[in-house]
């Protein structure tokens, strides 16, 4: 994270529609792309002050068009509602002179979220949140929503970038990571093969891991989902895959004990109990292909990881000089584990959705 001074952080807060005072501000540190900070009055939490990563998304103004319009539909009795703070000027955010592109959404008080949870009921709100978000979503018009990353779940240009990697990778990277490449190799041709063009196209979250879900503190109700910037056009098979990778799963996503690695049963039919609560959105043809999204989702971020282990980690932040590896062959023990309860999972959908 980028180091601001109070001074700054709250000059740039005078950019926007707010009242003019002086704000306590903390940064958050959980994020690997944006600098976000929480804005206190007092003592009481109130705002997000958030600097986008231009970087990562080249087209911020299509980026906060999207959060924009989906604010519209995002609200309800059961869904708690965020809101945009305007900036003084014309459009969604403000660019400072240095060029960077801040943004200030309200705060809801009282959240929390988790990485990993053993609680069926956290599992079963995950759930139910994730289709009311979708469900709610469904009256948005997709010409309105541009790709904010281009090609992100797209597995033949996940594919061609690992291939790339191979050919310029150490051959003591190559050795090391055999095992990893493997594998890789063996589910490409599984999910290469997988026939996703009979879908329905749907404004999506598209990175729906667990704790990209608020929850009260008090009740433990999820309220609503965060991390809008890669909410675009996509299939539901994605945000159900990767709810699924963090819901029953455990262990960390770098976790090196892979025998902590599982997929909980539990864990898995709470989370579509929840989904059943506001799923008859879903059409029969995603229904039966949904236990391939808890397949494709782990295995495109195990891909990732392994690509960029074999790049010399040029894009995820690591700690260790293997952590990308150990990142991949822990998604990838846990893509295994889901191939290994598809027809689990079909049933499962089949007597909740079907």
């Amino acid at each position: 994270m980028s180091t601001y001074s109070s001074e700054e952080l709250n000059e740039l807060l005078g950019h926007f529609s707010l009242p003019q005072k002086e704000y306590l501000i903390k940064p958050l540190t959980d994020g690997l792309i944006n600098d976000t900070f929480l804005v206190f009055d007092a003592a009481t939490p109130l705002y997000i002050l958030q600097r986008v990563n231009h970087l990562v998304f080249t087209d911020v103004k299509g980026l906060m068009n999207n959060i924009q319009q989906a604010f519209k539909y995002l609200k309800g009795d059961d869904y708690t509602r965020i809101t945009l703070v305007s900036p003084k000027t014309a459009g969604s955010h403000y660019i400072s002179p240095t060029g960077n592109h801040w943004r200030v959404m309200t705060y809801i008080n009282g959240s929390t979220a988790y990485n990993t949870t053993e609680d069926a009921n956290i599992a079963f709100e995950a759930g139910r949140i994730i289709s009311r978000f979708n469900s709610l979503l469904q009256q948005a018009d997709l010409e309105d929503y541009i790709d904010t990353i281009p090609c992100f779940h797209d597995i033949s240009l996940r594919q061609e970038q690992f291939k790339s990697a191979i050919k310029t990778a150490a051959p003591e990277k190559l050795e090391i990571a055999e095992k990893a490449i493997v594998f890789t190799n063996t589910i490409l041709e599984k999910l290469t093969a997988l026939d996703l063009a009979s879908l329905p196209v749907r404004v999506c979250h598209n990175d729906t891991k667990l704790n990209n879900i608020l929850f009260s503190k008090e009740t433990n109700k999820a309220l609503c989902l965060i991390d809008l910037d890669t909410l675009m056009k996509g299939y539901f098979l994605y945000d159900f895959g990767d709810a699924v990778r963090t819901i029953a799963n455990t262990a960390p996503e770098d976790e090196q004990d892979h025998s902590k690695i599982i997929f909980d049963k539990k864990l898995f039919e709470a989370f579509i109990n929840g989904l059943a609560t506001n799923g008859s959105f879903l059409t029969k043809t995603e229904i039966e292909i949904l236990p391939w999204g808890a397949v494709l989702m782990p295995f495109l971020h195990g891909i990732r990881a392994l690509t960029d282990y074999l790049n010399n980690n040029i894009y995820y932040k690591v700690a260790y000089e293997n952590q990308n590896l150990d990142r991949s062959l822990s998604l990838y023990s846990f893509t295994q584990k889901a191939l290994n309860h598809i027809d689990y999972m079909e049933g499962v959908l089949k007597e909740k959705l079907g």
